[in-house]
């Protein structure tokens, strides 16, 4: 990555527009930025940093006032840069959140933070992202780094790169983690202990289905076993093999059981077999008895019914011999009735003939079908004109409809067009409302964005007032709790006191005269110490120790609170202006006003816009539709002559066909009905000539048949016929009869032979069915008793194959759990981790080393080879971190010492070393990002001669490769040694202003 240009605007010390131009240091590599202490030489990297990454690293907490207290009101506030990385151009632009005037009215506004992103692509700039958002994700992609490693590995800010020296192991701890991104480990440790629980968890589980398995199988045994009288109060408790092999003897005592059931069951199926053999040869004698009884019944009954039954035989004979002449007498009698009424019905068409032919020239007429000829071609000419009748009435009807349509098409268009003259003032009218609502609306979004910000603004104003109360209670519990520590610190410092006070008298306890003192070696002991009356423990020391460490981490904790307390407020107060909430409140109803005026002024343009396009879509639809209008008139006056011309053709028809009636249709009526009755007339005739005839052809082939027949007359022959459903009931009947007697005598006979030499009183079946009941419940009682039994044996044997597979399952599963565990705990830095150091921790360490031998690369040059940063795991005091800690290894001693042991220039060349390996440590690890530009922010003068000489040639190697280096400080030597120069210079005015040296070579 290389800078290339930075331009600073109201920001920090600088009012007016100051540029940095970086390319101009290339040609010599490294370059000072110069200046007195407070002008702003700091703040160049500010720029920078808040460029990259919208952050400044000495603003992390408190209050960010990037903006230059040197602007006005209207002063912009703006930070610009242009870098590469790659082969790739940038141009980054940032401002602030900071106040500003309003731009319509009175009073500041808020002017929010913004962002913009830009690429150089072929000479032109092309932007890439325009919110703060989106230009944070995208410089993310570009830089490869994050705010803090950037800040530790390019841009080394002020007392910033000592910091990782002389942190703690767990400040050391964190800073590496979020460099390197090692929370994975974490989590990768957490999630071994998860795995390691649940594995416990299972194991538990297999163990609790095992010995339930076991308790069901001894509860199985002791249920259906009879308890066993061995003389002992109480059972003793056995171990697990113990109660595994009493399930297995319980097992077969219970098949044993099985075994001897199912054999009293065989022998009770034996036994209900007989019962029911001796019951079934009882019940079936005794029911031969009580057939052989109803068969003789039966055959008495048939028999006294012979006689009835020879008479039916005999009818039905003379039935079968008079159904031979059924057909010719029925014959007879149906053309007889059929003659009497085609003679009736010609009677009656000639009455009703001569009734509508009455008056007429046809009345005489002796040949009816002439007249039927006649009338039927004179209808055919009146049945064409009696359609014209008809059509006439509806021809007449559509022409009247035509005519009213005409008309209401003529009154439609004559009231369109009155409606429409009033359209054109109607949408003058609404242009000019239009254009004054119009002027009103304009006014909402600067009100919606005056009152969002004064809502803003009354929030954070009423948060800082909330805040001030939790900061005011955070400082007392500090104070509190800083007290506390104190007292606790000073408990133990007495009780060391007191401790070492009372050495002299135990010592004094253990002196024996004659023989010599521990400490002085004398025989004589003249004035042995008393011993203390309360003597100091261990116990009341670490007690006391414990005390003062507790709350001494309640004072830090209780600092760290304060201070978060007080970093709110500040925030909040910055949001809120400086406005009190009173001032906010009124303005923030105020812009409420505007801002609902505004809304109305919208809400009323909106409904006259809607107003206005709809007035003038109906204007252009009624246009349209007179126009169909128009169209139709014209079509209906096309119709209203067509149709007249139609209905004076049919009215003339019509006129000529009608003769003397009243219309064409009655005239079509009365000639069709004297038609049709000459029809009819004529076909009754006929129709009874031929009746007559057939009727006398009938009656004479039935007397015939007759005098053939066994019958003296047709009216004997008519009282022996029978119907054919009464004719096959009687032959049924007979053929019944005879069956059921001829069955009846087989059934007695065959019952008689099969009783033969048995006792003819009734058989009693009550004592065999009641030892048959008696054997079924005793095989019903057998066969519970062995499926119970079986079912007891098949639980037992399932129960004992699964409580030998889950205590095998237990066996297995304990192995991984335990291996599971182990592991866990060793990630996790337990036991049985000797040097109790977790997972993260041990990567980090090896991180730790690249850095530190990366680091001695450049310590042993600047020291002139004594000192050399040494990486120790051993392990920290009082749980604190460890496998992190570095000392310092000296080589006039051959003793490693804490680096806090260092003066104030050996530590800083130590940190500038410890930076620079940091840098290349992280760098490498980023992805290999190539770092063209450097910063190193003061502590130079805190060297001597030599030694700033050795630090300015290592800072002078890193600029091999084309690497250019700033430094920043105001040490004079540095000023001789560097030509290529900014100055950062305050103004009599206050802002500063930045030179670049003219020995600066491009």
């Amino acid at each position: 990555m290389r800078l290339h240009r930075l331009e600073l605007t109201g920001f920090g010390p600088f009012r007016e527009r100051q540029s940095v131009d970086f390319e101009a240091f290339e040609g010599d590599g490294i370059f000072l930025i110069s200046g007195r202490t407070g002008a702003g030489k700091s703040s160049i990297l500010d720029g920078v940093c808040f460029a990259l990454y919208g952050s400044v690293p000495r603003y992390e907490s408190g209050d960010k006032r990037l903006r230059s207290d040197h602007c006005e009101p209207g002063d912009p506030t703006e930070v610009r840069l242009e870098f590469t990385v790659g082969d790739r151009r940038w141009r980054v632009t940032r401002a602030p959140e900071y106040l500003r005037p309003s731009l319509r009215g009175a009073g500041l506004t808020t002017e929010p933070t913004r962002a913009e992103l830009e690429e150089l692509v072929d000479g032109a700039w092309v932007g890439r992202a325009g919110k703060p958002r989106d230009v944070g994700l995208l410089l993310d992609d570009v830089l490869g780094l994050n705010a803090q490693q950037f800040q530790q590995v390019i841009l080394l800010a002020q007392n910033r790169f000592s910091r990782f020296l002389l942190a703690s192991g767990t400040e050391r701890q964190s800073l590496l983690r979020a460099l390197f991104g090692t929370r994975r480990y974490e989590e990768y440790a957490r999630e071994l202990g998860e795995r390691s629980k649940a594995a416990q968890h299972e194991l538990d589980a297999l163990g609790e289905r095992a010995r339930t398995l076991l308790e069901q199988a001894e509860r199985l045994i002791a249920t259906h076993e009879p308890p066993v009288d061995d003389g002992d109060d109480a059972a003793p408790t056995l171990d697990l093999p113990a109660r595994r092999a009493a399930v297995d003897l319980g097992a077969q005592r219970a098949a044993y059981r099985l075994d001897t059931l199912a054999r009293e069951r065989a022998a009770a199926d034996d036994a209900r077999a007989a019962a029911e053999a001796a019951h079934a040869d009882r019940v079936a004698l005794a029911k031969a008895q009580a057939e052989l009884g109803r068969a003789r019944e039966r055959l008495t009954t048939l028999e006294a019914a012979t006689a009835e039954i020879a008479d039916d035989r005999r009818r039905l004979q003379h039935a079968r011999s008079a159904e031979v002449l059924r057909a010719p007498l029925e014959a007879a009698l149906n053309a007889d009735h059929l003659a009497a009424s085609s003679a009736s019905a010609a009677a009656d068409a000639d009455a009703a003939w001569k009734r509508l032919a009455a008056g007429s020239d046809d009345e005489l007429t002796a040949d009816l079908s002439q007249v039927v000829e006649r009338l039927t071609g004179e209808l055919a000419v009146w049945t064409a004109a009696l359609a014209h009748e008809t059509a006439l009435v509806e021809g007449e009807e559509r022409v009247r409809d035509a005519c009213a349509e005409a008309v209401r098409l003529e009154t439609d268009i004559v009231a369109l067009d009155a409606h429409r003259a009033e359209v054109p003032a109607e949408l003058a009218r609404l242009d000019a409302e239009l254009e004054a609502e119009r002027e009103a609306a304009a006014r909402r979004d600067p009100a919606r964005v005056r009152h969002d910000e004064t809502s803003n603004r009354l929030a954070a104003a009423v948060e800082a007032e909330r805040l001030k109360a939790a900061q005011r209670d955070a400082e007392i519990a500090h104070r509190d709790a800083s007290a506390t520590a104190a007292a606790a610190a000073v408990a133990v410092a007495r009780l060391l006191q007191r401790r070492l006070d009372g050495y002299a008298g135990e010592l004094a306890t253990t002196l024996v005269d004659g023989e010599p003192c521990a400490v002085c070696g004398a025989t004589e002991h003249p004035a042995p110490a008393e011993p203390a009356d309360d003597p100091v423990t261990d116990d009341m020391l670490a007690a006391a120790e414990a005390e003062r460490d507790t709350t001494a981490a309640r004072e830090r904790t209780a600092a760290d609170v304060a201070k978060a307390a007080r970093e709110r407020h500040a925030d909040a107060a910055a949001r809120a202006g400086g406005q009190p909430v009173e001032a906010l409140r009124e303005q923030l109803a105020t812009a409420a006003d505007e801002l609902a005026a505004a809304e109305r002024a919208v809400g009323r343009r909106d409904a006259l816009a809607a107003r206005h396009a709809e007035l003038a879509a109906l204007d252009a639809e009624a246009e349209a539709s007179r126009a169909d209008l128009v169209d139709l008139l014209a079509a209906a006056r096309t119709r209203i002559a067509a149709l007249t011309a139609s209905v004076d053709g049919a009215r003339r028809a019509v006129d000529a066909a009608r003769g003397d009636h009243a219309s064409v249709a009655e005239r079509v009526a009365q000639a069709t009905a004297v038609r049709d009755a000459a029809r009819v007339a004529a076909d009754a005739r006929a129709d009874a000539e031929r009746a007559a005839t057939r009727a006398a052809q009938a009656r004479a082939d039935a007397d015939e048949r007759i005098v053939a027949s066994v019958f003296d007359d047709a009216a004997a022959a008519m009282v022996a016929l029978l119907g054919p459903a009464e004719t096959e009931a009687l032959a049924e009947k007979i053929a019944a009869h005879d069956t059921r007697l001829a069955a009846t005598r087989a059934r007695v006979l065959e019952l008689e032979l099969e009783l033969a030499g048995a006792p003819d009183e009734p058989v009693d079946t009550v004592a065999s069915r009641g030892a048959l009941d008696a054997a079924d419940a005793a095989r019903t009682a057998a066969l519970r008793a062995e499926r119970d039994a079986h079912s007891v044996v098949e639980r037992l044997r399932d129960l004992g194959l699964q409580i030998d597979e889950a205590y095998a399952g237990v066996a297995a599963r304990a192995a991984d759990a335990a291996a599971i565990t182990r592991l866990a705990d060793t990630v996790a830095g337990r036991a049985p981790n000797t040097m109790k150091m977790d997972l993260e921790t041990f990567v980090l360490a090896a991180e730790l080393e690249e850095i530190v031998a990366a680091a001695n690369l450049r310590l042993s040059e600047m020291s002139s080879g004594r000192y050399l940063l040494q990486h120790t795991d051993a392990r920290a005091a009082r749980g604190a971190a460890s496998g992190l800690g570095l000392e310092i290894m000296d080589a006039f001693t051959g003793q490693a010492r804490p680096a806090q042991s260092l003066s104030g220039g050996e530590t800083f060349l130590a940190s500038l070393a410890l930076a620079l390996g940091l840098a290349e440590v992280v760098t490498a690890r980023a992805g290999g990002i190539r770092l063209d530009t450097l910063f190193v922010d003061e502590g130079f003068g805190s060297l001597d001669e030599e030694t700033l000489d050795l630090a300015m040639r290592t800072l002078d190697e890193l600029r091999q490769g084309g690497r250019m280096v700033g430094v920043i400080s105001h040490v004079a030597a540095m000023k001789e040694q560097l030509p290529a120069q900014l100055a950062v210079e305050a103004t009599p005015q206050g802002p500063s202003v930045i030179t670049q040296d003219d020995l600066a070579r491009v």
